[in-house]
């Protein structure tokens, strides 16, 4: 199971660049033995997994950041179609600043879309599409 985390500012060094310079990093952990999407948006959403853990190559200041950390978000249900994966969470997302926008959506999608072998994902937070339920605070 992949589920991913962010380095600050790295600027695409360990990983995939985006948001505010930062990188995308998936941090692989044993399978689980039940459904591998609610284990890995699971990990996620309890703040576990990346959160003070080194990231690939980097020293001892560099820990992989998770921007859901704080947020009361808890897994609901989820399908896949075979190409899309969708995620449908109820919560509370709490965000850091302007640049955990763009670090929730990647840490979500991506951790979705890996979980399943997806090609695309969507993700609703209380019934709402992930992008304006960002936009909302």
């Amino acid at each position: 199971m992949t589920a991913y985390y962010v380095l600050l500012d790295d600027g695409g060094s360990n990983g995939v660049r985006f948001g505010c310079n930062d990188s995308l990093v998936g941090m692989d952990s044993a399978a689980p033995d039940s459904d591998p999407l609610p284990a890995a948006i699971g990990a996620l959403l309890q703040g576990t997994g990346g959160a003070g853990m080194p990231g690939p190559g980097a020293g001892p200041a560099r820990e992989m950041y998770n921007a859901l950390a704080d947020s009361g978000l808890k897994f609901l249900s989820g399908s896949f179609d075979g190409t899309t994966v969708t995620v449908y969470l109820a919560g509370a997302l709490s965000l850091g600043g302007v640049c955990d926008i763009p670090r929730v959506e990647a840490q979500l999608t991506q951790t979705a879309v890996a979980a399943v072998g997806a090609i695309r994902a969507e993700i609703y937070v209380n019934g709402q599409p992930l992008k304006e339920a960002l936009r909302q605070d």
